[in-house]
């Protein structure tokens, strides 16, 4: 993982002794927000992308996402569905083309500018959860607050993490390390962690991937009661096409993979 995050609420007393928390600095104010526009959340436009020895080119001529939207993307493994995720987040930049989010060019800012964009507007769920072991629960979720001077940790931060926590069920273990966590219970941390910032778009990488049946229910219901509730956009690569029919709009990703020219 690219960015880490991190914070914690208590003092390290209670905190257990193989957790090691790490440090930051504290404010009482509520960080700023940023008022989402009546356009689309996600527009690309002549979108084109090739890694060197892939076999194959992402083409995108036209493509958007309405406002408080949720889009599963399916399709075969290795056709480049988390690369258009990692494209749209910017960890990625395109060959050709733009990405626009809720009107903001990606293009147009700089790389300090655009890590700021991605950590403030941008929400990521990973497959593989992408959290650091050695910290708690707590101090996973509010990773965000560590890899920027744009999110300074404050204690409207630690109350909404303590709220979300609640919110998927995990509020009784927020000392514990990650590592003593299930699967199911590590998705939950990695889905706050997401959501702390309130995201204006959330990008879902096989979020319910690594899950038994029970907790894949449990957390794709929670992320869609979620963005129905606050009004966020979702866009989620999924192999499941059981779980199709609970999205807005359902996107077959082979139009979009074609062969490698030459």
């Amino acid at each position: 993982m690219t960015d880490s995050y991190g914070g914690q609420s208590r003092t390290t007393r209670q905190h257990q002794q193989d957790c090691v928390p790490p440090a930051g600095v504290e404010e009482s104010e509520h960080p700023n927000s940023e008022t989402t526009g009546l356009l689309d959340m996600l527009h690309i436009s002549d979108l084109e992308f090739q890694y060197k020895e892939a076999e194959f080119q992402l083409q995108i001529p036209e493509f958007s996402v309405d406002t408080n939207q949720t889009l599963a993307l399916h399709g075969v493994s290795g056709s480049g569905k988390t690369t258009f995720l990692n494209l749209v987040a910017g960890i990625l930049p395109p060959h050709r083309g733009t990405i626009r989010i809720n009107d903001t060019d990606l293009s147009t800012l700089s790389p300090t500018a655009l890590r700021r964009f991605r950590i403030t507007q941008v929400g990521m769920v990973f497959q593989d959860f992408e959290l650091l072991e050695h910290l708690s629960v707590l101090d996973n979720i509010l990773l965000p607050c560590r890899i920027t001077a744009a999110l300074r940790l404050t204690s409207w931060h630690r109350d909404r993490a303590a709220q979300l926590a609640q919110d998927v069920g995990i509020q009784d273990k927020l000392k514990r390390c990650a590592g003593r966590l299930s699967q199911g219970e590590r998705q939950r941390v990695a889905i706050c962690r997401a959501l702390l910032v309130e995201p204006s778009l959330l990008l879902c990488d096989e979020p319910t991937g690594n899950l038994d049946p029970h907790s894949k229910a449990e957390v794709l219901d929670l992320l869609l009661g979620y963005v129905q509730r606050t009004g966020t956009t979702m866009v989620t690569v999924t192999h499941d096409h059981d779980t199709l029919s609970k999205f807005d709009r359902a996107l077959d990703f082979k139009q979009f993979h074609l062969p490698r020219e030459g």
